[in-house]
């Protein structure tokens, strides 16, 4: 039996009550705390998004990928500081290690290989295990986070396109083959600065346009492999083999990124000759540096059209 006070057990001895679990007040309460808007929200988003694609706080198999690329763009460079060390001449000056824009040639396999790999999954996640629809119930809005997700992926591309040539640039001035002098010291930073986010910005766009347009990351994958190696191979063809006009470089991604590099850094592209003897591998160096940056401003302006267009289908649906 029951009472307001206390229970009965079942050899009808009563038992007190607990009353440790009490209403103590019953008003409604506001957040308190420092409201960070819509500013807030988009570094978040861009916090863990870098750290997603970067596999930290994910699984030892999520970190592989990644981390492999980032230590394969690296590891030349380590390499030739440690040439310029053990010789200790100026082996840049020299021509016996490649200048700083040149190194760019040695990245692109691990830059190709993290787009193709890694990057597809920042958008395609979200909306497979539908965190897209949270996300926007939050102060972002759609614009917001779609720019949060392309600042996330070009500064994880950066790690790859600007990290080696920073270390170079450190790691040559200690040793004494860097720049002479401040001016040209901050003249090589900002070239190296430029030139990586510009190539990260244009295979950001182009890579976030194909992943947006599936929501099988295997899919995303191969849309982004195709599309990097095959705009080289159908172009470098059709210029290259039926020495047809150059602009069709433009369709290019990964050699019209290059050019714009190489116009950031003051020079042309290198001839696999040593001189430019006018064969059709150079005819890039043809177009001038208005059309090479407005080719990557049009891969960059398409890719962004692509994303929006998709997403706002999705978010009316």
């Amino acid at each position: 039996m029951n009472d307001a006070t206390g229970t009965t057990d079942v050899r009808g001895q009563a038992t007190e009550a607990d009353d440790a679990a009490r209403i103590l007040d019953q008003r409604y309460r506001p957040y308190a705390g420092v409201r960070h808007g819509l500013a807030g929200a988009m570094r978040a988003l861009v916090g863990s998004s870098v750290r997603f694609t970067l596999g930290f706080g994910r699984p030892a198999r999520h970190k592989f990928l990644p981390w492999l690329a980032v230590v394969v763009a690296l590891v030349p460079a380590i390499v030739f500081v440690g040439i310029a060390t053990v010789l200790d001449i100026d082996l840049i000056s020299e021509n016996i290690l490649p200048e700083y824009h040149q190194y760019y040639g040695f990245i692109e396999l691990a830059l190709f290989f993290f787009c193709g790999i890694v990057v597809p999954e920042i958008l395609v996640a979200d909306r497979r295990n539908g965190m897209l629809s949270l996300y926007l119930s939050t102060p972002l809005r759609l614009w917001s986070y779609l720019a949060s997700k392309a600042a996330a992926v070009t500064a994880t591309l950066a790690v790859i396109t600007v990290g080696p040539l920073l270390f170079l640039l450190v790691a040559f001035t200690v040793e004494g083959s860097g720049p002479d002098g401040l001016g040209d010291w901050l003249t090589v930073l900002v070239r190296i600065l430029g030139s990586g986010i510009a190539i990260a910005a244009t295979i950001t766009a182009a890579s976030l346009a194909i992943s947006s347009l599936t929501d099988r990351r295997a899919f995303a994958v191969i849309g982004v492999i195709l599309l990097l190696l095959g705009s080289q191979l159908v172009t470098g063809v059709l210029v290259e083999v039926a020495e047809m006009d150059p602009r069709i470089y433009a369709f290019n991604l990964g050699e019209i990124g290059d050019a714009l590099k190489d116009r950031i850094f003051g020079v042309g592209p290198p001839s696999p000759l040593g001189e430019d003897d006018g064969s059709p591998g150079l005819r890039i160096s043809e177009l001038s540096t208005l059309f090479v940056v407005a080719a990557n401003a049009a891969w960059v302006v398409a890719g962004a059209a692509v994303v929006w267009w998709r997403y706002r289908r999705i978010e009316a649906g």
